[in-house]
């Protein structure tokens, strides 16, 4: 594949693309996929199919480097307090039980999906009916019982790990099946968001791993170069988006992602059915 000037603009604008909707509940594959019908970058599908997940990797860098103090299990800075952190080693074992059903439901269907799944119709139909279910779950008002991290017992990890199954399919998102489902069982935004966060980095580095396995590791120099400034710039932008939504969700609700969504899958669907007319 040749390198060109224009084909690292693409590249960045993909990454821009990952960093946004990788953690608002809009679905970063989805749009992933969406944009590469219009802006596609010069290389082979597997290295597409194999892109498109390893540069979530930057955008989980920037997860671990602004909740690094809340995802790390050993203190080494107060001598005077215990090494290990036993509240965040049980946080690391509730995720590892949030992390199991998505586990299971990847490795028996992954590569199906893929092969009939990932459309602009499938891609347009999810956004919708996630859409509709954060205004209709939002509507609901349902009061939070469970209100910090720290709150979330292993049979809330469990019911929130089922809800995450729904992400396989491209356009639903991952952190919006959760956050839906940890809100429907009285999970506060904050606790819901923050739990998000911590799914998503074993479930984003073991989906890359899998996908590079696949792809394998002859890259040739331009896709060392398109990876590193793909997951770059989505670590970069998504440092800014996080804050954003983390500040955000303290004074609103999801309601305003839940017709962002509905919008765009209209619009999928208008683009899609002239294109096919």
């Amino acid at each position: 594949m040749e390198l060109s000037f224009i084909e690292i603009l693409k590249v960045i604008f993909l990454g821009i693309v990952e960093g946004i909707t990788e953690w608002l509940p809009i679905s970063s594959t989805g749009h992933m996929l969406l944009v590469d019908e219009f802006l596609q970058i010069n290389a082979s599908d597997a290295f597409k199919e194999m892109f498109f997940v390893v540069i979530q990797l930057g955008a989980i860098l920037a997860v671990v480097l602004i909740f690094w103090d809340k995802m790390f299990p050993f203190n080494l800075k107060d001598k005077s307090r215990p090494l290990i952190r036993v509240n965040i080693f049980q946080m690391w074992f509730k995720v590892v039980v949030a992390c199991i059903p998505g586990a299971i439901v990847t490795i028996l269907f992954d590569d199906y999906i893929e092969a009939h799944f990932h459309t602009p119709l499938v891609i347009a139909a999810t956004l919708i009916i996630y859409g509709i279910a954060f205004i209709v779950v939002e509507n609901m008002k349902i009061y939070p019982t469970t209100k910090k991290l720290s709150d979330i017992t292993y049979k809330t990890a469990f019911i929130i790990g089922l809800f995450q199954v729904l992400s396989i399919i491209p356009g639903t998102s991952r952190s919006g099946s959760t956050i839906i489902g940890a809100l429907l069982i009285g999970v506060s935004r904050v606790a819901a968001a923050e739990f998000t966060f911590f799914v998503a980095v074993p479930v984003m580095f073991g989906l890359s791993f899998i996908k590079l396995i696949k792809f394998g590791f002859a890259f040739t120099a331009p896709e060392v170069i398109i990876l590193l400034v793909g997951c770059l710039t989505a670590f970069i932008v998504s440092l800014f988006v996080i804050k954003f939504l983390m500040t955000y969700i303290k004074k609103k609700d999801f309601k305003v992602f839940g017709w962002y969504r509905i919008i765009l899958g209209l619009l999928v669907i208008i683009y899609f059915g002239f294109m096919a007319a």
